[in-house]
């Protein structure tokens, strides 16, 4: 039996295996059998990407259904055919005719994407700009967007504003030669410096998450870091990317057991280390109650100009949420040298 519904973002379906079915039929089957217009190829990257549960968990294409078996499918509905310009305030630091520096806010898309076509930095920069942003590749979502941010994440970009400049820029990420640097408050007692090396993939247990694979099973990622500052079982780091995977520096802080500090996803946001009694606990629980997101800043961004070939530094404040966090932890969690 199928049931179906729709939402803003989703078309959903439910089916669940009647007794008495063959146990032999693959689960790209058996769901194409059902759904109107679907391709087999269609239905395995649905299940590849995770858009399918069975009995709450992710299986493979092959997977043979089972009688009983419940499958839950959410699928994208289809993007717009392409971003449309928006009004909105934007921090821009930098701007001439060829690019864009601007400091994107926490909790902010970076382009439109499943779940968020709109409200995203290109359609306020389409509007900023009125349209005057690169379109390399016949790109219509990703206009000027040279390099990402999370959503989570604030901080400094770089939006070329032609082609020409798109190109340039896009080497310079590409040959590592653009410096950046993040500043993040973590747990634990990293060492004064240090290097993380891991392959980062999507995890196979949730496609929606990364996670550092084995060799080979995922992309190549080396994060750099010192700490600048200590406090009682956390720091705060500065951190230099060598390579830009998606959520890198979040699962390479994980993967070392160096959670950053409010990230939901990656097991920063409760207390790690150090006692969770008393004041201590009350601190920060307030403080996790009171933030946004997670404490990651791309503080400095360095390029060479499209068209000049100067190179530009440029530099941005912490958002006022790093602030107050840094400021309860100078107050309240002085460093225990002793561990």
């Amino acid at each position: 039996m199928l049931a179906q519904k729709e939402n803003n973002t989703t078309t959903e379906y439910l089916l669940e295996v009647p007794d008495g079915q063959d146990s032999e039929i693959r689960l790209d089957k058996y769901i194409t059998s059902f759904i109107q217009n679907a391709t087999r190829n269609k239905v395995q990257n649905a299940i590849k990407d995770g858009y399918v549960w069975v009995n709450g968990k992710h299986e493979k294409p092959s997977y043979r259904m089972q009688p009983g078996d419940k499958i839950e499918i959410k699928l994208p509905k289809p993007p717009p055919p392409e971003a449309e310009p928006e009004k909105m305030d934007l921090d821009i630091v930098y701007e001439d005719d060829d690019l864009i520096i601007v400091n994107k806010p926490v909790d902010m898309v970076v382009h439109p994407a499943y779940a968020n076509w709109t409200g995203t930095l290109v359609n306020g920069l389409l509007y900023h700009t009125q349209e005057n942003l690169s379109r390399t590749d016949e790109e219509t979502l990703r206009p000027g967007i040279v390099h990402r941010l999370d959503k989570n994440t604030s901080g400094l970009l770089v939006v070329a504003k032609n082609d020409v400049a798109h190109q340039k820029l896009s080497k310079q990420f590409a040959e590592k030669t653009a410096e950046r640097t993040y500043w993040t408050i973590v747990w634990g007692n990293p060492p004064d410096s240090g290097t993380i090396r891991g392959d980062v993939g999507r995890s196979p247990k949730d496609r929606k998450i990364m996670t550092v694979r084995p060799d080979g099973e995922g992309k190549s990622a080396v994060t750099h870091f010192e700490v600048m500052e200590r406090f009682d079982h956390l720091a705060l780091l500065k951190v230099k990317l060598e390579t830009g995977r998606t959520h890198q520096i979040r699962v390479h802080m994980q993967y070392e057991g160096y959670y950053v500090f409010g990230d939901v996803t990656y097991g920063g946001a409760s207390v790690r280390y150090g006692p969770n009694t008393g004041s201590r606990k009350q601190m920060f629980n307030n403080l996790f109650s009171m933030i946004t997101d997670q404490m990651l800043h791309a503080k400095t961004l360095g390029i060479v100009h499209p068209g000049t070939d100067e190179f530009m530094q440029f530099e941005s404040d912490l958002p006022p949420e790093f602030e107050h966090v840094l400021e309860m932890l100078r107050t309240n969690c002085k460093p225990n040298l002793s561990y």
